[in-house]
């Protein structure tokens, strides 16, 4: 049934990427730890960041939710065909894109971080002439996901951050101050061939072999079609990204460091989310109308029921959280208002990737992306004004009031707020959160504040399952 299937795979591959994402932490707190955070973490930060964009753009579903309807739309013999013809392809753009960011380090990390110094900007171009190399991988990763996906076969696609962060992270953890940018990046690359590697048994048994070469006449053209407004919604959410690390750059060394830093602890809950995006979108493709409403209203119940006490256990226990995890370089940092500003957006943006992915399994990739544009647009424009007020919390502001917007306009566009309870979760959310920020964050004691935001964060799981029961069947 889809109830069961949703729920039972949407777990297992949230455990299967658990710890990818928590090697993805683990990296950045290992780089904090060895170069602490100066002007050499933020250089090679800045050079990282577009091969990272790609790859959590493609994690997140770029190329899967325009390829993957129309793999399914075929037939066995057909289906094999598409994909021998797409790797190749994908693969030469792959190589070609590598080739344009190597060979154009210099330019790319000026543009990254305007705010670095001549040694910062040697550093970053060194680090992103090989850390460019990862694109390849990372693009034969995401195509080989989809025959995976279709076969509901998700863990083993959901293995593909643990692979790329592994070598990154054990290098890290066995040389610490005596890595160097150069060696770390080889590390990326080195985990970047990892994640298509892996897939490659099942992609031989599923009767892909790499030296033929398929023949589908207009399967290019087809996925350019659908994945158009997809990458130019995703081209719109990492410049906001890219805006973010410029503006930070320019906000005094080492503000690009907790700005990353803070983002990839706000990605940890976000595991669950990204899990139940791949399943949804899988299964909504293959229903129809209230089936496919049905769908909608029982992954919003379930990112709700994700989203909420892993916000309030965040704003509530930020400063313990980064007391523990960085207790010298992170004393007297902005971090754990960065953690609990940046949370806000999670209950938001959960909802925002679901509504988007109910369009996409309706074939309508068109309508999302306006809606993020509008979002991006007023994202961007308050960039360029809050943080010269506010410093780096202005940066999450601007997060909070775009992802708002995105939302509103998602749901009126697809004419849903009769058929979603928007306002009685939105109203919830808020007022958990600011409850949150008034009687957690400002206590004082470590394991007080973390025991306390722990128990408010499990009370509020439970009474959230106890209303929203999103295993439950909720009528089309």
């Amino acid at each position: 049934m889809p109830d069961s299937k949703l729920l039972g795979s949407t777990l297992w591959l949230t455990l299967a990427t658990l710890t990818g994402l928590v090697a993805g932490f683990a990296r950045e707190w290992l780089l904090v730890a060895a170069w602490g955070a100066g002007g050499r973490s933020d250089s090679f930060l800045v050079a990282l960041f577009l091969p990272d964009a790609l790859r959590m753009a493609l994690a997140a579903g770029l190329l899967s939710a325009a390829a993957l309807p129309l793999y399914q739309q075929r037939t066995a013999t057909e289906q094999t065909a598409w994909l021998g013809a797409m790797v190749p392809r994908l693969l030469l753009c792959g190589l070609l894109l590598a080739l344009v960011l190597s060979a154009g380090s210099p330019l790319w990390v000026r543009l990254i971080g305007p705010g670095l110094d001549s040694q910062g900007y040697a550093l970053a171009g060194a680090s992103l002439h090989w850390l460019a190399w990862c694109v390849p991988g990372v693009i034969l990763h995401a195509l080989f996901c989809i025959p995976l996906q279709a076969r509901s076969r998700f863990v083993l696609a959901g293995l593909g951050s643990l692979l790329f962060n592994l070598p990154p992270v054990l290098y890290l953890a066995i040389l610490r101050q005596a890595a160097t940018p150069t060696g770390l990046a080889s590390a990326c690359v080195l985990g970047s061939l990892l994640m298509p590697t892996l897939l490659l048994p099942a992609m031989y048994r599923s009767g892909w072999k790499p030296w033929h070469f398929g023949h589908a006449p207009g399967a290019v053209k087809e996925l350019l079609q659908r994945i158009g407004p997809l990458l130019s919604s995703n081209l719109a959410s990492q410049g906001l990204a890219l805006l973010e690390r410029m503006v930070a750059s320019l906000l005094g060394e080492g503000a690009v460091t907790w700005i990353n830093l803070a983002r990839k602890l706000i990605n940890l809950p976000l595991i669950a989310l990204m899990s139940l995006n791949q399943v949804l979108l899988g299964l909504m493709s293959g229903s129809q109308g209230s089936e496919r409403l049905g769908l909608l209203r029982k992954g919003l119940a379930s990112a709700s029921l994700l989203t909420l006490p892993a916000v309030v256990g965040l704003i509530g226990a930020a400063g313990a959280l980064v007391s523990l995890l960085l207790p010298h370089q992170a004393a007297d940092s902005p971090l754990p208002e960065l953690l609990a500003w940046f949370s806000i957006p999670l209950v938001f943006g959960a909802w925002n990737a679901l509504l988007a992915r109910y369009a996409y399994a309706a074939g309508d990739t068109r309508l999302p992306l306006t809606c993020e544009l509008t979002g991006s647009l007023l994202n961007a424009l308050l960039l360029a004004v809050l943080p010269h007020f506010l410093g780096l919390i202005g940066i999450a502001l601007a997060a909070i009031c775009g992802v708002i917007l995105t939302g509103l306009l998602l749901i009126r566009r697809q004419q849903l707020q009769a058929q979603v309870p928007w306002l009685s979760h939105g109203l919830l959310g808020l007022a958990v959160m600011v409850l949150a920020a008034l009687v957690l964050h400002p206590l004082h004691g470590i394991w007080l504040q973390l025991g306390l935001s722990s128990l408010c964060s499990l009370i509020l799981l439970i009474a959230l399952a106890a209303w929203l029961r999103p295993w439950r069947a909720v009528p089309g």
